[in-house]
C-alpha cells in the first residue's frame, strides 16, 4: 500500500504542488475586505401585516453591498474591475473592535432599523402603539474603558437597581465619580451575570466608555412581522422596510407595478439618514433592473454621479424623510 501511494505521489508530484498551491490561493485569506456591487432583496416575503402578505403590483426592494474577505483571486480581481475596491479590515472595524463584535454591532443595528422602521410606519399611518421590554445592548468597547462588559451583553441593573433606559444608565454614572465601580448586571447568553465597570473620563465626560443602543417590542392594534436572514445586517435597509410597512398598513399599493429600490437608515420620526457603499448599491440595482432608486439626501450626489458615469436611465429619487418617499411614490406624475 505504502509503495503504490509512494508511487502515485512521484509520478504526479508536479500536478499535486500545482493543485495544492492553487487551494492555497483560494483558501488563504488576507487581512483585507473585497467591497463590491450587490443584489436586491424583494420584500415582498418579509412583510407581513395582520399574518398576511401585502399585496403590491410592483415590488420594494433593498439594495446591498457584497463584501467578502480578501483571498488572492478576489483581490487580484478587485485591483483590476473598477467597481470593486479592496480595502484593509481595519477600515471596516471601529478602534478596538474585533471582527466578531463588529458583526454583533451590526446585527443589533439590523434589529434598531427593523424597530425603527415600524415605528415611523406607524406614526406616518396615525396608529397608536407602545414600545414595551427595552433591551439596552452593549453597542461598542472603547479602548479606555475599564469594563467587564461585552459586546452583546444586554445592561438589566446597575448597583442591584433596575434600568430600563440608557437614560437612567446616564443618570447613574453622572451622579458617581470617576474611579467609582458600578456593580452591573447583564443577560449574557441567556444567563444573568454580574459585571463590573469603572466610572472613567471621555471627552472630558464621566463615562462607562461602552456606547449602548436599545431595541424594544412594539404593540399596536396591527400585528406586524418583518423578517430578516441569518446573513444580513445593519441599519441601511430602514427606509424601505418602513415604505413597505406603511403600505401594509395603509393597503395602499405604493409601487404602481414599478420596481422600487431604495437605501437609507431610517428614525422613529421618519427622517432618512445617510449610508455607505452608495456607488455599489447603484451599480448592483442596475445589474438587476430598477425603475426607481430611492436615495438619502446626504448620498444623492456622489450616487448622481454613478449614474451620470454609468449612463444609467432609471429615475434617482433623493428623499430626507418618509413622508417624502411616499409623496413621491403616490404621486400621479411619476408612473412607469
Amino acid at each position: 500500500m505504502f509503495k503504490r501511494i509512494y508511487s502515485f505521489v512521484k509520478e504526479n508530484l508536479l500536478y499535486l504542488i500545482l493543485i495544492f498551491i492553487c487551494l492555497l490561493i483560494s483558501f488563504v485569506k488576507l487581512p483585507y475586505d473585497v467591497e463590491m456591487p450587490g443584489g436586491l432583496i424583494n420584500l415582498s416575503d418579509r412583510v407581513k401585516v395582520d399574518n398576511k402578505k401585502i399585496p403590491v403590483s410592483g415590488s420594494f426592494n433593498m439594495a446591498y453591498v457584497s463584501v467578502v474577505q480578501g483571498s488572492i483571486p478576489y483581490i487580484i480581481v478587485g485591483l483590476i474591475n473598477d467597481d470593486w475596491d479592496v480595502v484593509k479590515n481595519e477600515e471596516n472595524l471601529l478602534p478596538n473592535e474585533s471582527i466578531s463584535d463588529a458583526n454583533k454591532r451590526n446585527k443589533l443595528y439590523l434589529e434598531q432599523s427593523k424597530n425603527a422602521a415600524v415605528v415611523a410606519a406607524l406614526k406616518e399611518a396615525n396608529i397608536e402603539y407602545e414600545i414595551k421590554n427595552k433591551v439596552n445592548n452593549v453597542l461598542y468597547i472603547y479602548k479606555d474603558a475599564k469594563t467587564s462588559l461585552k459586546v452583546g451583553d444586554n445592561i438589566t441593573a446597575i448597583n442591584g437597581k433596575k434600568v430600563e433606559n440608557i437614560s437612567e444608565i446616564v443618570d447613574v454614572v453622572n451622579k458617581g465619580k470617576v474611579g467609582d465601580k458600578l456593580k452591573i448586571t447583564v443577560l449574557r447568553d441567556k444567563k444573568e451575570i454580574e459585571t463590573t465597570t469603572e466610572v472613567i473620563l471621555l471627552d472630558k465626560e464621566k463615562k462607562l466608555g461602552v456606547v449602548s443602543l436599545t431595541t424594544f417590542d412594539i404593540e399596536s392594534s396591527k400585528k406586524i412581522e418583518l423578517d430578516s436572514t441569518a446573513t444580513e445586517s445593519g441599519s441601511s435597509g430602514g427606509l424601505m422596510m418602513s415604505l413597505m410597512v406603511y403600505s401594509g398598513l395603509m393597503e395602499k399599493d405604493l409601487t404602481k407595478g414599478r420596481r422600487v429600490v431604495g437605501t437609507g437608515t431610517i428614525e422613529e420620526n421618519g427622517d432618512v439618514g445617510e449610508i455607505g457603499g452608495i456607488k455599489y448599491k447603484i451599480i448592483g440595482a442596475a445589474n438587476k433592473g430598477v425603475d426607481i432608486f430611492l436615495v438619502p439626501s446626504d448620498n444623492y450626489e456622489e450616487a448622481l454621479n454613478v449614474m451620470n458615469e454609468k449612463n444609467y436611465k432609471f429615475k434617482l429619487v433623493k428623499v430626507s424623510t418618509l413622508k417624502e418617499a411616499i409623496q413621491y411614490l403616490e404621486g400621479d406624475n411619476n408612473e412607469k
